[in-house]
Formats: C-alpha cells, sequence, structure tokens
C-alpha cells in the first residue's frame, strides 16, 4: 500500500507541477520552452527524492513495463503501480480542469500537427527508448548511482522536452498523456493511443538494450 500511495503522489506532482506550468504558465509563450521542460524535470526530482525512496518513483506505466521485463518487479507490483499512476494523473489534471476553469486551455495534453502519425509514433518511440535507458542504467544496482539518480532522470527529461515540445508536446509516459486527454478529449483522445503504445514499445526496448548491452541486470 505505501508504494501504490508513493506512485499515486508521484505522478500527482509531475503531472500537476508539469502540465500546470503549462496551463498557469501561458505555455511557450509564457514560461517558454526552457520554462516548461524545467518545470517537468524539477517535478522528478522533487519526486525522486520525496517518495523515490519509497517505491523508487517510477511516475510512468513505460518505465514500470521496464522493470518488470528486466525481472526487477512482478506482475502485481507492475498492475499496482500502473493503476497508481493512472490514478495520481487524473486527479492532477481534474485538480488543473478545476482550477484553470475547464478544459479550454488543454489542460497541457499531448497532441501533433506538425507531423503525421507514422512521424509522431517514431519521435516518442525514439524519445521514450533513451529516457528509460538512462533510467534504467542510472537505477542500476551494478551501473548505477542512487545518489544522483533522481537529478540525472530530471534533466534527461528536461533535454527530451526541449527537443519535442513542438513536435508532440512530448509524453514518453502514457499516464501522463491520459489524464489531460481524459478532460479535453478532441484531438488529443482521438492521438491518445500514440503516446501509450510508443512509450511502452520504448520501454521494452530499452530494458533489453539496458540488460543486453549495458549488463544493467548484471
Amino acid at each position: 500500500m505505501k508504494k501504490f500511495t508513493a506512485e499515486l503522489i508521484g505522478t500527482f506532482i509531475l503531472v500537476f507541477v508539469g502540465t500546470g506550468a503549462v496551463v498557469f504558465g501561458n505555455g511557450t509563450e509564457g514560461l517558454g520552452h526552457l520554462g516548461i521542460a524545467l518545470a517537468f524535470g524539477l517535478s522528478i526530482v522533487a519526486a525522486a527524492y520525496s517518495i523515490g525512496t519509497i517505491s523508487g518513483a517510477h511516475l510512468n506505466p513505460a518505465v514500470s513495463v521496464a522493470m518488470f521485463v528486466n525481472k526487477r518487479m512482478d506482475a502485481k507490483e507492475l498492475v499496482n503501480y500502473i493503476v497508481a499512476q493512472v490514478i495520481g494523473a487524473i486527479i492532477a489534471s481534474a485538480a488543473i480542469f478545476f482550477l484553470s476553469g475547464g478544459a479550454d486551455s488543454g489542460l497541457g495534453s499531448n497532441a501533433y500537427t506538425e507531423v503525421s502519425t507514422a512521424g509522431a509514433f517514431i519521435f516518442e518511440l525514439i524519445t521514450s527508448f533513451i529516457f528509460i535507458l538512462v533510467i534504467v542504467t542510472v537505477t542500476s544496482a551494478t551501473k548505477g548511482n542512487g545518489k544522483i539518480a533522481g537529478l540525472v532522470i530530471g534533466l534527461t527529461l528536461t533535454a527530451m522536452i526541449l527537443v519535442g515540445l513542438n513536435i508532440t508536446g512530448l509524453s514518453v509516459n502514457p499516464a501522463r498523456s491520459l489524464a489531460p486527454a481524459l478532460f479535453v478529449g478532441g484531438k488529443a483522445l482521438a492521438q491518445l493511443w500514440v503516446f501509450i503504445v510508443a512509450p511502452i514499445v520504448g520501454g521494452i526496448l530499452a530494458a533489453l538494450v539496458g540488460k543486453n548491452l549495458l549488463d544493467t541486470e548484471a
């Protein structure tokens, strides 16, 4: 139960701070690319160094799937984590929906208009692979460094958002995309499958590369 609660709280922090920065900071015209990227990145750091000691601060179903693939957690834990992450994300989006007065702001939802569906899928797969490969490596018992893991992961997410904000809004996290899409509907909901499937595929590939090439599970 402690791990469930920790993942719920941590994912709430990520989605509330990250998408909240987009909504209340007036997007790229307000906070700008760097401000939004740092909001997401620093929220990861905050979660990692608060609830991370309880659950490892996955905050992301794709990360949990990668950990399951590399046998760092069992199937029951995987389901427990994903349910907690989705609930935490939905509560965060509900809070932003209430505070912003509705879904007109977009609630920081993910969508793509500048690239095709295939392009968005490939982009999310690549960025998810990079992001989650860093996670499985820096949290490895033999190759990682737990003391700086949260900072490294947060900075990596910041970098990914700087690259991808204009392409897909950058997800790399199914829960982060699902929650606002449920409130916004429309294009965000229609395109949601890309932001669920691509990060999970990227996470699985990252887990396999980490295990078989980088010896993260040795």
